[in-house]
């Protein structure tokens, strides 16, 4: 699976979750919290990756190409981790019965879904204009090792 494919499955898989959280009750705490916790996970795994191998790569291959507008990307879309683990720091220290919860996990889903929409619809060009098909496909591999490292407790 390459690099662009393997991201894309990880944004349908938080996204079908924080979907999820909408359709519970608002008396749903458990619940709530228990998706608001995988979803914590799988993002901080999803932001390590990104930013540890692809957005390096990709940055690299932006400044040997003399892509100014692909580094912009990858740019930005650190900053928009930044933001997205800000609110997850946010969610982790409040308790599901607070009344600000469910304001954070809108708030949380509107960074995560602008995010994705920049990634899927700019960044991921970039990186198949920058990128050969074996260059995505190596990248996919080690993005998977790392996620899988990370998934499992290990240092990645």
């Amino acid at each position: 699976m390459d690099a662009i494919t393997l991201l894309k499955a990880d944004h349908k898989k938080v996204g079908e979750l924080l979907e999820d959280i909408k359709g519970l009750s608002q008396s749903a705490h458990v619940e709530r919290r228990k998706l608001f916790e995988q979803i914590d996970r799988d993002l901080t795994v999803h932001s390590k990756i990104e930013e540890t191998i692809f957005y390096p790569a990709l940055k690299k291959k932006a400044q040997i190409g003399n892509d100014d507008d692909a580094k912009q990307e990858v740019l930005e879309a650190y900053e928009e981790h930044s933001n997205v683990k800000g609110m997850l720091k946010k969610l982790e220290r409040t308790e599901a019965t607070d009344e600000t919860y469910n304001a954070k996990l809108q708030v949380l889903g509107e960074l995560v879904k602008h995010h994705v929409h920049e990634e899927e619809h700019e960044m991921f060009r970039e990186a198949r204009d920058l990128m050969s098909e074996t260059e995505l496909d190596a990248l996919g591999v080690e993005l998977a090792r790392a996620k899988e490292e990370l998934m499992s407790g290990g240092p990645a």
